[in-house]
């Protein structure tokens, strides 16, 4: 299907809505009927008609369309919340007494998931390094069902080779599951691969703007029935339509901003990489990148997250880089228009964590927005200078 097409147009039936151009929300919770004939079929097709907003909104609807239809699977369904999204994944493709191969260092709360949380009802986990396939197949037990890929993954950007996990995980009947965040669906079609579900946060690029909380999963009819029908309906993590409308409204410029991203990170990752104050650049489509053949074989373009390791003595020379920048904000999130960095040294005195982060206290995540790549890199220059002088003071 042509992108533009569907960004544009596909699912959108606008002579239902008054020929408008955008599709309306409807913001509404209930759907009334002529009969009771008519409201008993709703009910016993609840994820494709309206009965009750919960299980299907139209405007979450033409969502689900568009994003099926990008990722290349037959259905979508959308939640509340990226970790709403990948948690339905996981718990509809185990049960007690199953065992998880995970590759290490994936986002915090899927980790939090796997070793924390679905212990407490018999479901354990192992955490793999997954840069080698190899070691998905020696982690294997008699009782796995599930492998969970992150491609690249979190904070390091490692990386899987997808079609050769797909293979091992075929071999022996495991269900593959993968957050596909980093790269969107305009770089990276895992489906495409093999994969069997694929997850997106879409708080990231998918909404594009920063202002709403979102998770996608996209997969076979079958395979989203399934999760539907139990972890959808019964937790209830569902999206609303006004934050359906928006990602609606952000998808129409996703292809341009990713384009434009590919474009800029790039620049901003060579000048930091050939700075006298940078240890280590991670990024996946760095050439000094051991897996770059990889990226650019699995990948059709760069996306704009990366970390680098700064040449640091002590965290408040971090600190003070970390508040000179003036373009690059302090969040916790990426994927909007705006460039963004999150220090890994504010993990060391947050209250939330009872044990200290395995990231090194150094280690900065960069995410590049829409700004010129060379406006970023000038406030990287200044904030730079302030740390050397930081560092000149402490010596």
């Amino acid at each position: 299907m042509d992108l533009s097409y569907l960004i544009n147009h596909y699912g959108e039936e606008r002579d239902q809505y008054f020929n408008s151009v955008a599709p309306p929300i409807i913001q509404a919770s209930n759907f009334v009927f002529d009969s009771v004939e008519a409201m008993r079929a709703s009910l016993a097709d609840e994820m494709d008609v309206p009965f009750y907003t919960r299980g299907h909104n139209p405007t979450v609807a033409i969502l689900r369309k568009k994003l099926a239809a990008l990722e290349g699977a037959e259905e979508c369904l959308v939640f509340s919340s990226g970790i709403a999204a990948i948690s339905a994944a996981i718990m509809s493709s185990v049960q007690a007494g199953d065992h998880i191969v995970s590759v290490q260092k994936p986002y915090s709360w899927t980790a939090r998931l796997l070793e924390d949380y679905l212990p407490k009802f018999g479901v354990q986990a192992t955490m793999i390094d997954g840069t080698n396939p190899e070691n998905f197949r020696k982690a294997i037990q008699p009782n796995t069902r599930l492998f969970v890929l992150e491609s690249p993954n979190s904070i390091t950007f490692e990386m899987q080779d997808i079609p050769a996990v797909v293979a091992i995980a075929r071999e022996h009947q495991i269900t593959t599951v993968i957050d596909n965040s980093y790269a969107s669906p305009i770089n990276q079609n895992p489906i495409e691969m093999g994969v069997d579900i694929v997850m997106h946060s879409a708080s990231k690029y998918l909404g594009g703007h920063s202002d709403l909380v979102a998770g996608v999963l996209c997969s076979s009819r079958e395979r989203c029935e399934k999760i539907f029908d139990t972890q959808f309906m019964n937790l209830g993590g569902i999206i609303g339509p006004q934050d359906a409308w928006l990602m609606l409204r952000g998808l129409r410029t996703l292809p341009l901003r990713m384009e434009r991203i590919a474009q800029t990170a790039p620049k901003v990752v060579e000048f930091l990489e050939n700075h006298p104050l940078v240890e280590k650049v991670y990024y996946p489509f760095s050439p000094s990148n051991p897996q770059y053949e990889l990226a650019k074989k699995q990948m059709k373009k760069p996306a704009g997250q990366f970390s680098v390791l700064l040449k640091a003595d002590k965290i408040e020379q971090v600190d003070r880089f970390c508040d000179g920048l003036k373009y690059f904000l302090l969040a916790c999130s990426w994927g909007g228009y705006e460039s963004l960095i999150f220090p890994s040294s504010v993990l060391y005195s947050a209250k939330a964590y009872t044990k200290p982060p395995d990231l090194p206290w150094n280690l900065i995540r960069f995410y590049v927005g829409l700004e010129d790549p060379e406006v970023l890199i000038q406030d990287l220059e200044q904030a730079l200078e302030l740390m050397e002088g930081e560092k000149k003071l402490v010596k």
